[in-house]
């Protein structure tokens, strides 16, 4: 009898999943749709959501400003690139945070951004004290080394959050794979600062999708503890419905973002300082 009145309920649920999921996928639509339509623009709309693009902050290749600044860049492509590595090395569903010497680190990555990011802002202020003269290549560098730890320290928690099969293994496992992460990082960097121009759009675009990736992670997770859905997940097909949840809540908070700094400013583009 429990059984049979369980049945019903689940045939109504997976109704109720699909019609949710054709609602987040046309708001998807929608949004890859609507103007602007170059994939240029576009990713400078979302870049404008997250990110205060001063150009003096930035890096133009091609003539072109890129749609972060130099520190939001390095933050996203290093996460990127950490992910990148992390999935390479077959570490999709692991659930162990990397032993204490890398944790270390990732957090001091996270303080050094900050260092530089509090030496940067004071920079605006002339009588303010500051340690030296921020540069771009610096703002990059140490965005990079934060979006490296935000990928070590996001991704075993997205994974406990989301999946019913994990595997229990570190998503790095020592200092000698996080050498090698940060030798990679390194050359990223280096390319990078360079400006050259081919690279605009893999560097426009990557670091774009990026932000997109680590918001739609953070908001899987939210959307999976309010539906108590938490680690029931088997397979990327039962992963679809949460994921495309909290990529519309990305998206959501970037368009409310950029309305709120279009009412305050007037634009989308921060001018010079």
């Amino acid at each position: 009898m429990e059984n049979a009145d369980h049945k019903p309920q689940m045939m109504q649920r997976s109704r109720l999943d699909q019609v949710v999921l054709i609602v987040a996928l046309v708001i998807i639509a929608g949004f890859l749709l609507a103007p602007p339509w170059h994939p240029l623009d576009k990713a400078d709309l979302i870049g404008s959501g997250i990110c205060h693009r001063i150009p003096d902050h930035s890096l133009f290749l091609g003539g072109r400003q890129l749609p972060l600044c130099a520190r939001c860049t390095g933050t996203y492509l290093g996460a990127l690139l950490g992910f990148a590595t992390m999935w390479a090395l077959r570490r999709q569903r692991a659930t162990e945070m990397p032993p204490t010497p890398v944790l270390v680190a990732a957090v001091a990555f996270i303080a050094i951004m900050g260092v530089d990011g509090v030496n940067s802002y004071l920079h605006f202020f002339p009588t303010a004290p500051h340690l030296y003269t921020p540069r771009n290549w610096l703002r990059l560098a140490t965005g990079t080394l934060n979006g490296l730890a935000m990928s070590i320290i996001v991704l075993p928690v997205f994974n406990y959050t989301l999946w019913r099969k994990v595997t229990r293994q570190r998503v790095i496992r020592g200092l000698g794979e996080l050498g090698v992460l940060l030798t990679i990082a390194a050359v990223m960097v280096y390319i990078v600062q360079l400006q050259p121009a081919f690279l605009l759009y893999p560097v426009a675009l990557l670091s774009t999708l990026s932000v997109l990736m680590m918001l739609t992670l953070v908001n899987t997770m939210i959307v999976l503890v309010i539906i108590r859905r938490e680690a029931v997940a088997e397979t990327w097909r039962d992963a679809v419905l949460p994921l495309a949840l909290g990529l519309v809540s990305s998206l959501a908070e970037i368009s409310v973002l950029n309305l709120l700094r279009y009412l305050v400013t007037g634009s989308l583009v921060m001018p010079g300082l």
